[in-house]
């Protein structure tokens, strides 16, 4: 697997480049860049995976979804409507209008969304995981996309296929 990181935190990225795994076969792709503030650094590559985590630039969303790869799949989960009452980001510019990500996503098969509250810590998010679906016409049976790999238990602990997972 090859990784791409595109961030504007020079900070963030040497902390990633310091701690990415000697053994990994390739080392990460790590782009310092602006996205806000300058040309989209990514232009006409495509990436099988995307994923965007507590950052929103709505401007940024046509070149996000023009780099996903047939077959790709996009995961964004960013602060949403009602995180001002529980504290930063609070600016409406910075969160979410309910359904946004299904309407952004909406050339994309959603696979998982959710729109709501998580108590630790607190805050009001939205998720999406979303599919773009290659061109081909669908084969018979159509792609499997396991929706039971991640389940949980009576004590609210998080499980993948019987093993405890870690991160909440």
């Amino acid at each position: 697997m090859r990784v791409t990181a595109l961030d504007r935190d020079a900070a963030a990225l040497s902390a990633l480049r310091a701690h990415w795994p000697a053994s990994a076969p390739h080392p990460a792709n790590v782009i310092e860049a602006d996205v806000e503030g300058g040309p989209w650094p990514l232009a006409g590559r495509q990436f099988d995976a995307i994923v965007v985590t507590n950052y929103l630039w709505r401007a940024l969303w046509p070149n996000l979804l023009a780099a996903l790869a047939p077959g790709g799949v996009y995961i964004h989960e960013t602060f949403a409507h009602g995180n001002a009452s529980v504290g930063k980001p609070s600016r409406p510019d910075f969160l979410l209008q309910p359904g946004e990500l299904l309407q952004t996503c909406a050339t994309l098969r959603t696979i998982a969304y959710e729109d709501g509250f998580c108590a630790e810590p607190a805050r009001y998010v939205q998720r999406i995981i979303a599919v773009r679906e290659a061109a081909a016409p669908t084969p018979e049976p159509p792609p499997r996309y396991r929706l039971d790999a991640y389940q949980a238990d009576t004590a609210g602990d998080t499980t993948r296929n019987g093993q405890q997972a870690s991160g909440h």
